[in-house]
């Protein structure tokens, strides 16, 4: 059975359609105010999963805590003064932040931003994130009747802090060891060139003296979602949030991240323009990492390879009948990478033969930008249409270590096709492989995590921690069914 044919056969009855996700989001929000809210569902194949009623019940709990503790509200205005060694004009408790700041491309902000969500919830934290210089205009207000943005009138102007400030964790445990009580603002560095002292903060006896900081600021541009699994204070929280462990970004991208109506629209345009017409989607996503190792044509036949091997494009008819069918079976294939030429080369394969079975193969790109440019409106405006566009197939492949491919396949709800990052010039064999999880990858965790947490491939915390196909070294969740042995 092909991927195509495994799709929700109930997935074209609109009348199944849950416009709120199983509970996922909130009701009694003005709808125009963004449409892809409640839009979305209508255009990605019914999820599978579904978000557990108590993951709902916490979310709910998490957008009244957001309401009371959110900018300019009185909770708000008593601990401001924490931030710079003050005391709180209140109970010191109330209410708890999360600052996060948009660090590296789009897709790594994306994974990073679920990522500190997740730990918010955990935690009991209010995220509030910093909007960059255009993150507000790709993404729609998540919560009812409050925003998450820092208000511009923020007293601490500056929230870029690296490994190695005297404000970060690490270096206050380098200092002191772990100290109770902590300052009242802490940095915690949770980026890939981690000191070992930085890697503590995934530990439980740390996470314990951490909860007691009023404003802690988290950088990051991983998903470490995997590395609070392996936290024995939080598994147990985390299981009963997701019983189905691989859902973690599947259900927070899905509630979290709402495209503008700007960039709803740009999404939706193309979608009817090109797509809408076919009855089988194949998302293709081609990142080039290593351009010594990753000729275009050792790619392009790569990719190429890997569609064909499994069966994700249909056989040429090289019989090649005269007579047109009366009825063609139309698959769209949409591309997105920062490069041009892929795009013939697989439309080519169809150009001197028909596709067997009466297949009427569509392939379409909607940009090739060649260069990713780092917090450009446009830029990041069309990554992010393009990683919605993915969510909408219905099989997926994907390049390895991409957070592009990552935010395509969690929004969707699928299991990849994964492209391998070539070693040599030689062509890559195999060209591509499954991958065992949809969740996405943390990149380079802390090797000081992984020798204290990890037992070869097997987590002594939680059992449905692992490896990762595509990125040497990193750790990945898996559903609980495939947990490794």
């Amino acid at each position: 059975m092909s991927g195509f044919e495994a799709r929700t056969s109930a997935a074209g009855s609109d009348a199944l359609r849950d416009k709120y996700l199983d509970g996922l989001l909130a009701a009694g929000l003005y709808e125009d105010s963004c449409r892809s809210r409640y839009e979305a569902v209508n255009y990605r194949h019914l999820s599978p999963y579904k978000p557990s009623a108590y993951l709902v019940q916490k979310l709910r709990e998490y957008e009244d805590r957001h309401r009371r503790c959110a900018p300019h509200t009185n909770a708000y205005k008593k601990m401001l003064p924490l931030l710079t060694g003050g005391v709180a004009a209140g109970t010191v408790e109330e209410c708890k932040y999360l600052l996060w700041t948009p660090f590296s491309g789009l897709g790594n902000k994306i994974i990073s931003l679920t990522s500190s969500f997740l730990y918010a919830l955990l935690t009991e934290r209010v995220l509030l994130i910093d909007r960059g210089r255009d993150f507000s205009k790709l993404f729609c207000e998540p919560f009812p009747g409050t925003s998450w943005l820092i208000p511009e009138d923020f007293p601490m102007k500056n929230l870029y802090f690296n490994r190695g400030d005297p404000l970060s964790y690490g270096s206050l445990v380098r200092e002191k060891g772990i100290v109770n009580p902590l300052p009242s603002f802490v940095y915690a560095h949770v980026v890939t060139d981690f000191a070992q002292e930085d890697a503590r903060f995934f530990f439980e006896e740390d996470q314990r003296a951490l909860r007691g900081v009023p404003w802690l600021l988290v950088r990051s541009e991983v998903h470490y979602a995997a590395g609070l699994f392996l936290n024995a204070d939080f598994e147990p929280e985390l299981s009963r949030l997701f019983p189905e462990t691989e859902t973690v970004f599947h259900h927070l991208s899905r509630y979290l991240l709402h495209p503008s109506n700007k960039a709803w629209g740009m999404i939706t345009r193309y979608y009817h323009t090109y797509l809408a017409k076919g009855k089988e989607r194949l998302g293709i996503q081609i990142r080039i990492f290593n351009h010594e190792n990753s000729p275009f044509e050792n790619v392009s036949t790569q990719v190429v390879n890997c569609l064909m091997k499994e069966k994700l494009l249909p056989e040429i008819d090289l019989n090649d009948p005269q007579v047109v069918p009366s009825r063609w079976k139309i698959m769209d294939v949409i591309v997105t990478t920062l490069h041009s030429g892929y795009l013939d080369k697989i439309r080519s394969i169809y150009w001197e033969h028909p596709a067997a079975g009466g297949v009427l193969v569509s392939v379409h790109q909607p940009s090739h930008e060649e260069y990713q440019l780092m917090d450009d409106e446009s830029h990041d405006m069309k990554a992010w249409a393009e990683m919605n566009l993915l969510s909408f197939s219905d099989v997926l492949v994907t390049s390895a270590w991409s957070t592009f491919g990552y935010v395509g396949q969690g929004l969707g709800g699928l299991k990849p096709w994964i492209l391998l990052r070539p070693k040599s010039p030689a062509l890559q064999e195999p060209s591509c492989v499954r991958d065992i999880s949809m969740e996405p990858c943390f990149h380079l965790p802390p090797a000081y995590l992984c020798e204290q947490k990890m037992d070869g491939k097997r987590g002594k915390v939680a059992p449905y921690v692992t490896y990762c196909v595509d990125v040497e070294g990193g750790l990945k969740v898996l559903a609980r069914n495939n947990e490794v042995q």
